[in-house]
């Protein structure tokens, strides 16, 4: 298997005019498990809504690249297409929608980039064997399947659903966005074992977090820090461990301009 990069190089974005991310640099390969950091506001989640294309986020300067291929012309769609996933702080709900037809229709567009609308998805009973194994392999009730997609889920059910899709589309890159968020130690433990499962040489993964708990079964080998709208600081698992441990007062003493820059947009937003 080849290995794939995702290159981000000098990304600024704008949120309804506002400058959130100015100039952020970052590469992951294939294997690689990234985590970023920083505290509220920093443009974490920005960043994550940005790779997956989000109209609201309007990217000003810059590039994303997937092995060569630059994403900022293309739809979320297209960027899925390509080997991007998203796992969303808050999985929306999708009344009607069964768990199983849901997949099936996802797999089926991520990979067949010219299938049209009406035309044949995957075999059901193809599809059927997929679903079942992967499901083994994530220790999920087959019921689980039948369910309608997050309606009436728990936090943990939702994030476990993200992982389930994350297993089914079997992505080059996969983006977390806090998806700890809201969870009791149980749920944690459940989801990061199940990202654990599926990371591997063929996927890089950007776990995107406030805590240490999802790193505990997903090690980074890379953990960047971000405040005021870029990355001033990158190290290994250590630095995760000294930001749960000490909070972001270091990292502000270190990179004193961002810090002040941090302040100045807190000040313009009260």
């Amino acid at each position: 298997m080849s290995s794939s990069v995702l290159k981000i190089d000098n990304l600024h974005v704008s949120v309804e005019g506002t400058p959130i991310l100015k100039g952020v640099n970052l590469e992951i390969r294939s294997g690689e498990v990234h985590a970023l950091m920083g505290p509220n506001g920093s443009g974490k989640s920005t960043l994550a809504y940005a790779l997956a294309g989000h109209p609201r986020y309007e990217i000003t300067d810059g590039n994303i690249e997937i092995d060569g291929a630059g994403l900022l012309e293309l739809d979320p769609c297209e960027r899925a297409r390509l080997g991007l996933f998203l796992a969303f702080q808050y999985p929306v709900t999708i009344p009607g929608v069964k768990v199983a037809d849901f997949l099936r229709h996802a797999i089926s567009n991520v990979r067949n980039p010219e299938r049209r609308e009406g035309e044949e998805l995957v075999p059901m009973r193809e599809f059927r064997k997929e679903l079942r194994s992967r499901m083994q392999e994530l220790d999920m009730d087959a019921e689980f399947a039948r369910r309608y997609l997050n309606e009436g889920f728990s936090g943990g059910e939702k994030k476990r659903m993200e992982i389930l899709q994350l297993a089914m589309l079997a992505p080059k890159f996969a983006v977390l966005d806090e998806t700890d968020s809201g969870l009791d130690s149980d749920a944690v433990r459940v989801v990061s074992e199940g990202l654990a499962k599926l990371s591997g040489p063929g996927m890089g993964v950007l776990i995107i977090t406030h805590h240490e708990r999802l790193l505990e079964y997903n090690i980074p080998q890379f953990t960047h820090v971000m405040l005021a709208g870029r990355i001033v600081e990158t190290g290994d698992a250590a630095l995760a461990h000294e930001l749960h441990s000490n909070g972001y007062a270091g990292v502000r003493e270190r990179h004193p301009d961002a810090a002040a820059e941090e302040t100045e947009a807190l000040a313009g937003q009260s």
